[in-house]
């Protein structure tokens, strides 16, 4: 069983995924004519805009809930993983992934708008909505929806559980039944809230990890300064196979940097759409500017700082798969979040692996919360025609009890085949939202032609000419501040 089951996460997670979603980002990248650039402004512009309301959440809301899946202990492990295969060139090819992931990131967040629904009074929506919808594939949909809930309600909670438990043992010394009731208690709390309560969490939490993640990283850099400028040319000559050291392994530098950036930013992957549609705005093209600054921000942000924590203490080593070991400043340990560890302490000893445990508690703990959502959101999908409310406690229960077996048990199997289905929606999702590309790039042509016109873009689904976007044409009904802001413009 578990044999094949690596086997098939092999085949999953093969070249040909990494190949794909490089070719995506770059299609939309061109297609977009670089969105990701032209529209930064208005990417952290928006961010701050739309308020909640008794359906859907506010812009920031929808953007927290969305970076609560993106970071989570991919970026400590991910990020040292990479340097480890790859050397510090690995660094400028995440970098590189982010900036093309961005446009897709748009896309699938802009598709997730457009395709949303009213269901039980707030709004949902994802690749099942749009699959359905858009491509009026109803298997299809409910493949990706049984898929989801698999993955993200049933086997990736309880890696992501373990991880905490793991390091809360490591730095306090707490024992991983105590970690998993604590975390059951408060994981209940908040899922058993609703939508509402989850990104209330999410706007406070995400931002303040993130910040607090970066804000250690900046310290380190301020005390080892001098080091700054020989970091920067290492991972730009590493990248490009012109350091005399990584120069052999040019190759490996670019595979690691952009299969550990995709797996760390997940665009194209169909997790953040959930997310995305269920912000309050007017115009889908707002929701997917702000979830394509998502990108930037786990990757540019939050995955450098853990690079720059790393190489600038020279806390790392680097052995390529099936070679010989280049840099050995660590002795023998495992890639991941030791490396990080060790950064911290080489530079404020005493401090590392408290701050590595914290940070990965955060991490991965709303990590969980966006897969609970996730999933939450993809049996809505499969029960949107008969109400099954006894399936919605039961995904309640089962996170719980997956959340506390994690934390005491380490299931390998269950990370493999967690990994086969994120791997199995990233495959169903990119595919979809290609063959969407269509309704999608109308979306953005709409929304640039009104700002070009200075309105303040409301969409209107017949006008852009995008087909079966049933909520904006029968329900949505525009602001009255947008109202008036669209009279004085025409």
């Amino acid at each position: 069983m578990e044999s094949f089951v690596n086997w098939l996460n092999d085949i999953i997670w093969s070249d040909a995924l990494v190949y794909l979603c490089l070719a995506t980002g770059l299609f939309y990248t061109v297609a977009t004519r670089i969105l990701q650039v032209r529209h930064l402004k208005d990417m952290v512009r928006l961010m701050f805009q739309g308020k909640s309301s008794d359906a859907g959440v506010s812009s920031f809301q929808a953007l927290s809930m969305a970076l609560s899946g993106r970071v989570g202990t991919g970026n400590i492990a991910g990020v040292a993983t990479a340097i480890f295969y790859g050397g510090p060139g690995a660094v400028f090819w995440m970098w590189v992934i982010a900036f093309l992931g961005a446009s897709s990131g748009f896309v699938e967040a802009a598709l997730g708008q457009v395709y949303k629904t009213k269901q039980d009074g707030q709004y949902r929506g994802g690749p099942a909505y749009y699959i359905e919808k858009g491509l009026k594939l109803k298997w299809y949909a409910v493949l990706f929806a049984i898929v989801t809930v698999m993955a993200t309600g049933l086997f990736l909670p309880g890696v992501q559980a373990n991880s905490i438990a793991s390091a809360m043992n490591n730095a306090f010394g707490l024992s991983p039944l105590m970690t998993g009731i604590g975390l059951i208690i408060i994981l209940g709390i908040i899922i058993f809230g609703g939508v509402k309560r989850i990104a209330n969490v999410a706007q406070v939490v995400v931002p303040f990890m993130a910040l607090g993640y970066i804000l250690v990283a900046l310290l380190l850099i301020i005390l080892n300064i001098s080091e700054l400028p020989n970091v920067l040319k290492l991972i730009f000559s590493s990248a490009f196979g012109t350091d005399a050291a990584f120069g052999g392994i040019l190759g490996a530098a670019i595979a690691w940097g952009v299969k550990r950036g995709i797996y760390s930013n997940e665009a194209g992957q169909g997790t953040a759409p959930h997310a995305a549609a269920a912000a309050e705005v007017s115009h889908p093209a707002k929701q997917g500017l702000v979830q394509a600054f998502s990108v930037y921000i786990d990757t540019l942000f939050v995955c450098t700082a853990t690079a720059f924590m790393i190489l600038i203490t020279g806390m790392y080593n680097v052995q390529p798969e099936g070679g010989q070991m280049i840099v050995n400043n660590l002795g023998k340990v495992e890639a991941g979040p030791y490396f990080t560890q060790a950064a911290v302490e080489s530079s404020l000893p005493g401090f590392g692996a408290p701050f590595v445990a914290i940070a990965l508690f955060f991490f991965a703990f709303t990590t969980i919360m966006a897969y609970y959502y996730m999933a939450e959101t993809n049996l809505a999908y499969i029960n949107r025609q008969r109400k099954r409310v006894w399936s919605e406690y039961l995904l309640k229960f089962a996170i719980l009890a997956v959340v506390l077996y994690g934390c005491i048990k380490n299931a390998e199997l269950a990370w493999t085949l967690g990994d086969i289905g994120v791997g199995s929606m990233a495959w169903l999702n990119i595919i979809a939202i290609l063959l969407l590309s269509k309704p999608a790039l109308r979306v953005l042509k709409d929304y640039e032609r009104q700002k070009k016109e200075g309105k303040d873009p409301v969409f209107d689904p017949v006008k852009a000419g995008v087909a079966n976007a049933d909520f904006w044409e029968k329900e949505y009904q525009p602001e009255p501040s947008v109202k008036s802001e669209q009279s004085k413009s025409s």
